[in-house]
């Protein structure tokens, strides 16, 4: 089929599925001695057991299959490159995370974006997905578009100075009680250089949405409404101060979008849902224990020992509760959820939505829920203005 997706709603007839297959985990280091290279692998192996992988591994075959069970075509990325190791002239880093695909991908049309993430471990994490796009979209015709390759040298993430509203103090504490007492740290990026996550982003036909956060500088959002053209509108918000906008607004069918109530609000939700029919909710449930578990007993203890060997991770970090919003559209009528999140489950059943129920074991600690862990290529439909 031709590259095709115009919004997150319209029904999906291809997608990318994230995969842990040959999982190399990400590290950014301050020289590519071999000795620290090889020290820091064996000490992050442990933040990856294996019966974690084949966990994560179970529930996307499982994603896989309700996909087939709607006819959707799926495609999954592989790494084929000899090594996953690469140096810039400022920086050395391995790894890749092809499990949360959307985060560096996003698809306006027949047009695919590559983001420049401020992440350098996933410099080179695009050659994950290029044979898809090469085998599967450009025989039929695809504009490919790369944003600037960053430099990434140096310090570009800074402390976030402007002073929390009253609904982010409420957010901050929400998130504490529902984390087992883990809590957020924010920062923002320099503008120097175009810095994103393509995560950064909802598409609504002809209008986009664009967030300036940890994960995206503004200069992104100019750059992107740059290369879209006058077709587009991109609004750029700074709404929240944490990561990408899909746990925060997801748009489920024209006229009705979900909106987390922990950082959204009547007073501050963007204009152009105006007329739309919002669903603020934020009742999720805590983040599982055995996740909080995992995380404070393994995952910490092995992300001090690196830092202590002056190597970056992921590790320190699990996504927020608020991860439990992150759902999939795969037509506007049926929507694919956590398991775990009944109260969602009721509100959309409510609103007369079909609503599949999803096991994802690790979400938080892998970061991504179902949209994040997912790329939508083809829809149906065209581009529209749905304001």
């Amino acid at each position: 089929m031709k590259l095709n997706s115009h919004n997150e709603w319209s029904a999906l007839r291809e997608v990318v599925l994230g995969t842990v297959e040959g999982f190399i985990p990400p590290l950014e280091f301050p020289n590519v001695q071999e000795k620290i290279v090889a020290v820091a692998n064996s000490l992050v192996a442990k933040a990856y057991p294996r019966w974690y992988l084949e966990e994560v591994a179970e529930d996307l075959a499982n994603l896989e299959s309700v996909f087939q069970s709607f006819g959707i075509k799926i495609l999954r990325p592989s790494w084929q490159e000899n090594s996953a190791n690469f140096s810039g002239p400022n920086w050395a880093a391995q790894g890749y995370d092809i499990y949360n695909v959307r985060d560096l991908h996003i698809v306006f049309g027949d047009t695919l974006i590559v983001s420049a993430s401020a992440s350098r471990f996933r410099f080179f994490e695009h050659y994950a997905l290029q044979n898809i796009f090469y085998n599967h979209y450009m025989p039929e015709g695809i504009r490919w578009i790369y944003a600037p390759p960053p430099c990434l040298r140096g310090e570009y993430v800074e402390e976030y100075q402007r002073p929390w509203t009253a609904l982010e103090e409420s957010e901050d504490e929400r998130h504490t009680a529902l984390s087992g007492g883990l809590s957020e740290t924010f920062h923002r990026l320099a503008e120097n250089e175009i810095l994103f996550d393509a995560a950064n982003i909802i598409r609504i036909g002809e209008d986009v949405l664009y967030l300036v956060s940890s994960t995206g500088n503004r200069l992104a959002g100019k750059w992107l409404q740059s290369v879209l053209g006058s077709h587009y509108r991109v609004h750029i918000t700074d709404l929240y101060r944490s990561s990408h906008l899909d746990s925060t607004i997801l748009p489920l069918k024209p006229g009705s979008v979900l909106l987390n109530s922990n950082r959204v609000g009547s007073e501050n939700y963007p204009k152009i849902f105006q007329k739309w029919d919002k669903l603020f909710f934020g009742d999720v449930v805590p983040v599982p224990e055995n996740e909080i578990k995992f995380h404070q007993d393994v995952r910490l203890p092995v992300f001090r020992e690196l830092k202590a060997m002056g190597v970056n991770s992921a590790l320190e970090h699990i996504s927020s509760p608020w991860a439990g919003l992150n759902v999939l559209s795969i037509n506007p009528e049926t929507i694919l959820v956590h398991d775990l999140q009944l109260p969602l489950i009721r509100l959309l059943e409510g609103r007369g939505f079909n609503v599949i129920p999803i096991r994802m074991r690790h979400l938080y600690s892998m970061m991504g829920g179902l949209h994040c862990s997912t790329l939508d290529t083809v829809r149906e439909g065209s581009l529209e203005d749905y304001r």
